[in-house]
């Protein structure tokens, strides 16, 4: 076997095995129909999530949009001292639902699924689609209210009981966007199926 065809099977098996998954964002952010024509495993994790949790595609597909855009492998940024030290990031929050550690955790224990992963659009829809559900149950939010979903999602169940986020204007802003947007993509979804 020649140098060139060795050297080419060592680049082109290596290649194959690195990177992961594709973590970047879809192309047209603002029309559901595209996203999921993009990428139809979005639409089978986020019916299946549907099925299993009761949230609706548009409700996940907001929430998503409002923590990650999309992007698997997103990272809260870097927090500094002083303006140049590395402190490191700002809460433990990754993938596409910046699910914290102990939400993971504790979603890990809970639905029995210890191999789930943060970067998995699976995954991390299943993840959201428990942690809303036990929302709907518990504090009696409407699986459909991408609005107050979105509140109880952020500020934790305990905080959104006792409405800490009425002293964030700007995390209500947030959520009314939110809000806003899964009417939106709700609205595209039943022109698109």
């Amino acid at each position: 076997m020649s140098r060139f065809l060795r050297a080419s099977l060592v680049v082109l098996c290596l290649a194959s095995c690195g990177g992961g998954g594709n973590y970047s964002a879809p192309r047209q952010l603002d029309d559901a129909c595209a996203i999921l024509r993009e990428r139809p495993q979005y639409r089978r994790a986020m019916e299946r999530t549907e099925r299993r949790w009761g949230i609706p595609i548009h409700v996940q597909m907001a929430t998503i949009y409002q923590e990650s855009k999309f992007v698997g492998n997103a990272r809260t940024p870097h927090t500094f001292a002083l303006g140049v030290i590395p402190m490191g990031r700002q809460s433990t929050a990754y993938g596409y639902s910046q699910a914290l550690n102990s939400t993971w955790e504790e979603y890990q224990n809970s639905a029995g699924n210890r191999r789930a992963r943060r970067d998995d659009i699976g995954d991390a829809t299943d993840f959201m689609g428990w942690y809303m559900d036990e929302s709907a149950r518990t504090l009696g939010i409407s699986r459909d209210n991408a609005e107050a979903q979105y509140l109880a999602y952020h500020e934790g169940r305990t905080g959104y009981a006792n409405q800490s986020y009425l002293n964030k204007p700007w995390l209500v802003e947030v959520a009314a966007r939110v809000g806003s947007r899964s009417a939106m993509y709700r609205d595209q979804l039943a022109y698109c199926r």
